[in-house]
């Protein structure tokens, strides 16, 4: 989806689509078309541009992107770091600068193509049973009923800085510690990891963000603390079985 007509059709005609076990589904000069083309064809790789007229790249994925899983590429003249940031935070895989080096586009193209495949196989792996789904949703993560005061500081250092990232060397530092001796106390008190604890509460966050706060998964996967957009996909269907889309649509 390529405002340059030329470009657009150089793309078309340049990548050996067969080679690469693709078929282009539709070529579109403005986004509010490519928003229509993503809703009808419902691709798995999307290649777009940021400038584009009537509705820009990135509005164009941000959009679509809860809508339709697909992997986007960016092809753009704009090198400004703002703008790869949004691109990340929308989840997009590859940000290329034109001119476009028709090496690094293929290298885009087959790592966009891998992606699929790992999302194909993801979505055929049978879904968590309901009972596991149901038991994560009743779990209360604050829940410590022993009385250790270094666990609970530990459980406090969580729920106070979840929404950023945290690291052990953290815990380390503002509890004074050893991050193997931290561990150690903690599993024993909670029979997990400290990690995978904060990991689970910020699931458990993320979905009172969404359901209470109404809050959109891009803008949730970055307030729980888990930031890039695929990334937070992944590690919710972990813990439920299904997207946050399917979540938010199942309730």
């Amino acid at each position: 989806m390529e405002d340059e007509e030329i470009i657009r059709k150089g793309l078309l005609f340049s990548v050996p689509w067969a080679e690469l076990d693709c078929t282009v589904v539709a070529d579109c000069a403005d986004g509010e078309k490519g928003m229509q083309a993503i809703r009808e064809h419902k691709p798995d790789i999307v290649i777009t541009d940021i400038n584009m007229p009537v509705v820009d790249g990135l509005e164009m994925i941000r959009r679509t992107c809860e809508e339709q899983e697909y992997s986007a590429i960016i092809i753009s003249g704009y090198s400004d770091f703002e703008y790869a940031q949004t691109a990340i935070r929308y989840g997009v895989l590859g940000y290329l600068l034109k001119p476009i080096q028709k090496a690094e586009l293929r290298e885009a193209i087959e790592r966009a193509c891998r992606e699929c495949a790992k999302r194909a196989a993801y979505q055929n792996h049978s879904k968590l049973p309901t009972q596991l789904k149901e038991q994560f949703l009743a779990e209360n993560p604050m829940d410590y009923r022993g009385d250790d005061r270094l666990v609970q500081q530990m459980l406090d250092f969580v729920h106070d800085n979840y929404s950023r990232k945290i690291l052990m060397s953290d815990l380390e530092n503002a509890l004074n510690y050893s991050d193997t001796f931290l561990n150690k106390k903690f599993k024993e008190a909670m029979g997990t990891t400290f990690m995978e604890y904060v990991n689970r509460y910020r699931i458990h966050q993320a979905i009172r963000m969404m359901t209470e706060e109404g809050l959109s998964v891009q803008e949730t996967a970055w307030r729980c603390g888990i930031g890039e957009y695929k990334y937070f996909r992944t590690v919710f269907k972990k813990y439920l079985g299904c997207s946050p889309k399917e979540f938010l649509a199942a309730r």
